[in-house]
């Protein structure tokens, strides 16, 4: 048999990431006997090994890795469906609402200049802005929480979706105003990133903290409380500089790659109002 019920990834997908049955059935509400029967009965129809179980814990097969990332997206896309279609099924019909995704240090210029001219559009839909940290706009665009959004190169990911290129940007480093190097015209890349007394915010990717001294940045308020208090250095797109402190000082970066707005959505949208939404991008 070829077709497989949500129950079952739902359940698969569980035991996968928590490589523990317990753990799984406790994260499902279910009593554990019942979830390894399923993921026995599971294995019996597709007529491969999923996983490994021994006496050390439990390991994911070949087979088992595929059918975890094939899994997620499934359930990824089912849960879109959902969301999309009950906006869908609000007042007014398809051209409603749609939701577009930003992060909080995204030019306000270019999403100002966006909604305004979008806004002027016969039938345009209601436009829900929606905040996101750092490298969330994929996943939120692949659950279906934004039907749209703006992304930035190289930092997300573009795979799986359509985009069209908006703005290209350089990048620099804001730091406390009081530090000696915000006296610089520019700075490199190596400048910014060993600062014995200033080390790098770091941002959540996937919800984990990559290595370093820097601080864990939780959302925009906190960095630019930190910059100033002369605790942190942060690199930017230029653009960033419209949310700047008195306390802050931005420098140009001579060596960073540059920054490429797209404006992305799933590749498989037939959505009018996002067509028209995209069209409007396109033309600023």
């Amino acid at each position: 048999m070829d077709t497989l019920e949500t129950r079952e990834l739902r359940y698969f997908v569980a035991v996968a990431e928590e490589l523990h049955f317990g753990r799984a059935a406790e994260r499902l509400g279910m009593a554990q006997p019942p979830l390894s029967r399923a993921i026995q009965q599971l294995e019996r129809r597709l007529g491969v090994s999923l996983l490994e179980r021994n006496r050390r814990g439990v390991r994911l097969t070949g087979a088992g890795e595929v059918l975890l990332h094939e899994g997620r997206a499934a359930l990824d896309a089912t849960s879109a469906a959902a969301r999309r279609t009950r906006r869908a099924g609000g007042t007014g019909g398809p051209r409603n609402r749609l939701v577009l995704a930003v992060k909080a240090a995204a030019s306000h210029e270019l999403l100002r200049k966006l909604l305004d001219a979008y806004a002027a559009e016969p039938d345009a839909a209601e436009i829900e802005v929606l905040p996101c940290g750092m490298c969330e706009q994929p996943e939120l665009l692949r659950d279906g929480r934004a039907d749209v959004a703006l992304m930035h190169a190289p930092f997300n990911s573009l795979a799986g979706f359509d985009s069209e290129e908006l703005t290209t940007e350089g990048q620099i480093a804001v730091l406390p105003a009081g530090h000696p190097l915000a006296a610089h015209p520019a700075l490199s890349l190596a400048d910014v990133t060993d600062i014995p007394d200033l080390p790098l915010a770091r941002w959540p990717n996937h919800g984990v903290y990559p290595p370093g001294p820097g601080p864990e940045i939780h959302n925009q308020t906190q960095l630019a409380q930190l910059i100033a208090l002369g605790r942190t250095v942060a690199i930017f797109p230029d653009s960033a500089r419209s949310w700047l402190w008195a306390g802050h000082t931005a420098v140009p970066l001579t060596d960073a790659p540059p920054v490429v707005t797209h404006i992305a959505w799933p590749a498989h949208s037939r959505s009018l109002a996002l067509a028209g939404l995209v069209r409007t991008a396109a033309r600023l």
